[in-house]
């Protein structure tokens, strides 16, 4: 596979990097955010509680959205614990809640692939957003992951897509509901253990870089699977900046397909926790080609923005970047209204709020910033109780709705429950 290194490389020291991709846009990137005006606080309401723990899982970009298309259902797990990471026997139970109906718990089906930091990987099928969803599961024998297809109406999985020979999990759901991204969450659990399911079976443990295992493209409708880039075309691609590649065993993480669906953006990674780590990121086009490292890094939880833009972190900064031009387009606010640009980040369905939920002091604060007027509000702290780091530790998560005025987040309790909160914005009934 041919590799293209996106250009103008940026410089490997933050400042410099910024100061280089700066220069002709930063007032006018300003100017276009609106101004900051005071922040306000919103009023936030706890939906469930224990003595189980809810929630739904992974942040709310790129399409993730925990209601149905008409607002009445939220997705969710329900768990007896999130002190530990699961093992292969750890059942969760996949429940809707009825938001007209005080919230009430409806379970529909059960999964053994789940952790505590990502959920299920809850997606609801872009072709039918009312009634449909994807979720992850494992084989109670094989150990052997696969993505589920449920279908609330018919109360039963209408498909699920297992494959024996290279066992994945869904990565995330393009946003025409056309095909998933495929990641071996063996693996992941191998490599760092917080993204993964633990115990789950592995086709390539020791192999560091194998040809058979990447990120793979699965057809909703078919069933059919292709690899669309391995492990063995990235240790290639960074072979010149790493020369000990063959000793770093790669991962993959946050599979993010761009909003027309034309691209994939994802991580590859290796001794994440450990010295000399690689945190690189890439972009694929659908069909398998065009794969390009991305030589300016985009830091914390990148979102697509429209087009070829990405949302993320620049040199301590919440910017706006072309992945195709590689030029910075926009700086959203100063450090004074994103104080951690690498915080959790998700976008309304209709581009112009964007939530950053990050962590300070032990606690979880958000900061919701609309970038078309300037308006900002504010919400927080939500008491972590000492899940700050690690594999069972409580991320921010922000999720927006379908008409972008209310989010759902996640927050530890007193009693060492994990539950989940609504914040409305102001005017919402």
């Amino acid at each position: 596979m041919k590799v293209e290194t996106a250009s103008p490389a940026g410089s490997r020291k933050p400042s410099l990097r910024l100061g280089r991709l700066l220069p002709g846009i930063c007032l006018l990137a300003l100017a276009c955010a609106g101004p900051p005006g005071p922040p306000t606080e919103i009023e936030r309401e706890q939906i469930t509680s224990g003595p189980k723990n809810h929630f739904f899982g992974y942040i709310g970009h790129v399409g993730t959205i925990p209601w149905n298309a008409s607002g009445r259902y939220i997705l969710a797990l329900r768990t007896e614990f999130v002190d530990r990471m699961p093992g292969p026997n750890d059942v969760a139970d996949v429940i809707l809640l009825d938001t007209e109906n005080n919230y009430e718990v409806r379970a529909v089906d059960t999964s053994r692939g789940w952790n505590v930091q990502q959920g299920t990987m809850f997606y609801w099928n872009p072709a039918d957003p009312e009634n449909q969803f994807f979720f992850n599961d494992r084989d109670p024998e094989s150990g052997k992951v696969f993505c589920v297809l449920f279908d609330i109406t018919e109360g039963r999985r209408v498909r699920e897509y297992r494959f024996e020979d290279t066992p994945v999990g869904n990565g995330g759901v393009a946003f025409d509901g056309k095909h998933f991204a495929g990641i071996n969450y063996a693996r992941m659990a191998r490599l760092r253990r917080v993204t993964g399911y633990p115990g789950a079976w592995d086709w390539t443990d020791g192999v560091s870089a194998p040809k058979d295992d990447g990120v793979f493209l699965v057809d909703v409708e078919s069933g059919n699977k292709e690899l669309l880039v391995s492990f063995h075309d990235l240790a290639e691609a960074l072979r010149r900046e790493r020369p000990d590649i063959d000793s770093l065993p790669l991962f993959i993480n946050h599979t993010l397909w761009s909003r027309t669906g034309a691209r994939l953006f994802f991580f590859a990674r290796a001794n994440f926790g450990q010295g000399g780590r690689v945190n690189a990121s890439f972009t694929v086009a659908r069909d398998g080609t065009d794969l390009r490292r991305q030589q300016t890094h985009i830091g914390g939880h990148p979102e697509w923005d429209a087009g070829s833009r990405m949302i993320g972190s620049i040199a301590n900064r919440q910017a706006v970047f072309d992945v195709d031009s590689q030029q910075l387009v926009e700086l959203i606010g100063d450090i004074d209204l994103f104080p951690d640009p690498e915080g959790d980040i998700a976008l309304s369905p209709d581009l112009a709020w964007l939530a950053n939920g990050y962590k300070s002091d032990g606690k979880v604060h958000y900061v919701i910033h609309n970038r078309r007027t300037g308006e900002t509000y504010r919400a927080g702290g939500f008491d972590l109780f000492g899940r700050v780091r690690g594999d069972v530790r409580c991320d921010p998560a922000p999720r927006w709705n379908r008409s972008g005025d209310t989010l759902l987040v996640p927050s530890m309790m007193e009693d060492g429950t994990r539950q989940m909160f609504i914040l409305r914005m102001p005017g919402t009934s």
